[in-house]
């Protein structure tokens, strides 16, 4: 049964969210009364941004809700708003783990920022491995969090990265409604609008308190370059989140981009990239496994990526990491397309995560792919 007051440390539940007026005449934050410098079509920017940011919260909630109608609704009280997801990352250790003393568990193949904030905070991390169909081991997590109590934070990312497969939540549920383990269940899903809308975690948010689900303009919406990242849990989790945060983490750039994004505009056209990743997705996924020395596909269809196996050679080859290499670096050596080389995560040899892009990057990928392979076939 999960208890907030023993999962959270002691000096965390003491703190206080950071409180401040943004309305009238504002002579309390020693901010300069006489504008700005800049002037950027009418907005100054000598004011602190708003620390609640509840007009990006009420415009996600709404996105979502409206996306899953059946689950009970989300309110700007359920959210926390990070600087991009690993802000949101580290601050769900922060609150749980003591230094020195606690842990989380992670799932590799997985996301990398999961242990350096773990290592940040002085923090170890237990790994149980996915299977290697790169679903959940759910009954040794399962087991794992039976036998060790000193794990606070479990992080499942769904779609995973390098995987780009989505997790079972049934698997899920279970973790959550483990009798003894007192901790919290982190739902990473950066890229969740790259899968079936049934996938996600969010309409499970407010069934179970110990929940986090982390969420992120970057992918989707094309923003990764305004930074900024969601949190969505019980209210109770999300005021002890937003307790510990720095007051003005979003910057008011940041904000007003956000709110922007966040329109039914923008929206309709982040739904329309979408679908055109999707489409280019179902290209690639088809033209690269023909060719020769391309193994399969070994991961999921989920994301706005592919996980590629490399051979040892066009006929009966094995997956190989010498290949692998070789055709990441003379790619983005000498023809400057760059993808991200995987073989050296468990049961990813030989691997190559490589992003959907548009159909003219997709074109130039298949093509100097194909023809780096052949140029090393042909040398070895």
């Amino acid at each position: 049964m999960f208890d907030l007051n023993t999962c959270i440390r002691k000096n965390i539940l003491d703190l206080q969210p950071y409180r401040c007026a943004r309305e009238g005449i504002l002579l309390d934050a020693n901010e300069c009364s006489f504008g700005s410098v800049l002037n950027d079509a009418g907005v100054e920017y000598n004011r602190y941004p708003d620390p609640r940011q509840n007009e990006i919260k009420q415009r996600f909630c709404e996105l979502r809700n409206k996306e899953h109608p059946y689950a009970k609704p989300l309110k700007p009280e359920n959210m926390v708003v990070g600087v991009g997801s690993d802000e949101i990352i580290d601050s769900l250790i922060r609150i749980s783990c003591i230094p020195g003393k606690d842990k989380i568990l992670a799932c590799p193949p997985s996301y990398g920022m999961y242990p350096v904030s773990a290592k940040v905070n002085d923090i170890q991390v237990v790994n149980v491995l996915l299977k290697p169909d790169f679903d959940l081991d759910i009954d040794a997590v399962y087991d794992t969090l039976s036998k060790d109590n000193s794990i606070k934070v479990v992080f499942a990312c769904s779609p995973g990265n390098p995987t780009a497969k989505t997790l079972n939540l049934n698997s899920i549920k279970k973790l959550l409604a483990h009798p003894t383990w007192n901790g919290i269940i982190v739902m990473d899903e950066a890229y969740i609008d790259f899968a079936s809308p049934e996938k996600t975690a969010v309409s499970l948010v407010n069934d179970y308190p110990n929940l986090a689900v982390c969420q992120t303009l970057s992918k989707s919406f094309g923003l990764a370059g305004i930074r900024i990242g969601f949190c969505l849990t019980s209210p109770e989790i999300a005021t002890i989140m937003n307790s510990l945060k720095a007051p003005y983490n979003i910057s008011e750039p940041t904000s007003r981009l956000a709110i922007k994004a966040l329109s039914p505009e923008s929206v309709s056209k982040m739904y329309e990239h979408r679908d055109r990743a999707l489409a280019q997705r179902d290209r690639l996924c088809k033209e690269v496994t023909a060719i020769p020395g391309v193994g399969k596909i070994i991961g999921g269809f989920d994301a706005n990526f592919i996980l590629v196996q490399v051979l040892s050679n066009p006929v009966n080859g094995v997956p190989s990491n010498e290949v692998a290499k070789f055709v990441y670096l003379k790619m983005a050596t000498d023809y400057k397309i760059v993808v991200r080389f995987r073989g050296n995560e468990p049961m990813c040899e030989g691997s190559l995560r490589m992003t959907i892009g548009t159909e003219s990057e997709v074109s130039a990928l298949l093509r100097t792919f194909r023809h780096t392979l052949e140029e090393y076939y042909a040398k070895n």
